[in-house]
Order: structure tokens, then sequence, then C-alpha cells
């Protein structure tokens, strides 16, 4: 889940690159409503800071009541402890940090979809 439009379509052709089948959304309700409507969703890979009604991690709680075995991870151009120290996520998390390489995405893809 990504809102910034130009963001999300060079992520998306990076991970497709990689070999993954992806579906996009550009807010958390069109990612929920993916959630409900397609059943082989492994991964979710959201912002932390977005518009809307929702942030990241309240979309992921929200989509691991839906589906409790969905793998997340979260991206995000501030650091992990800003993030962790204004409560937007807990720590130990999987968080990739903005701007990343293409290595570092596939890293910790396969990262989440182990855990």
């Amino acid at each position: 889940m990504e809102d910034d439009a130009l963001v999300r379509r060079y992520v998306i052709t990076q991970i497709e690159s990689l070999g993954y089948t992806t579906l996009e959304a550009a807010n958390a309700s069109d990612a929920l409503r993916i959630i409900d409507d397609v059943p082989n969703v492994d991964l979710l890979f959201t912002d932390v800071i977005m518009p809307g009604i929702m942030n990241g991690r309240q979309l992921v709680d929200e989509a691991l009541k839906r589906r409790p075995d969905l793998k997340t991870l979260y991206t995000s151009g501030y650091t992990e402890n800003v993030i962790v120290h204004h409560g937007r996520l807990d720590s130990g998390v999987l968080l990739l940090a903005k701007p990343y390489r293409k290595s570092e995405l596939a890293r910790m893809i396969r990262l989440a979809l182990a855990s």
C-alpha cells in the first residue's frame, strides 16, 4: 500500500522484476478490499505514514484480523527509531527504510515471507 502513485508504480515494477505478482492499493480501503476479495495474498507491503482514516499499523492490524497468517512488511522514509519512539510501530517489526535498493527490497520480502 503506497499512496504516492509514482512511488507505487516504481515499487510494483521492482517487485514484479523479482518474480512476484503484485496487487496495488492507493489507500487502506482499497488494500482491505483486496485482502477480502483475493484468496492468495501472501504479503502486505505498506507505508507506515499514509493519508486517510488508517495509518500503516492500523491497516496491518485490521488485515491480520481478517487474515491472521498474512505476512507484513512496512516501509517508511522515517528512521525506525522515530517510528517506534512516536508509537507508530512496535519494535521488532520488519521495516524497510526509504530510500532502498532493489537488493534490500528483495532481502526484506524474502525475510517477511519466511517469518
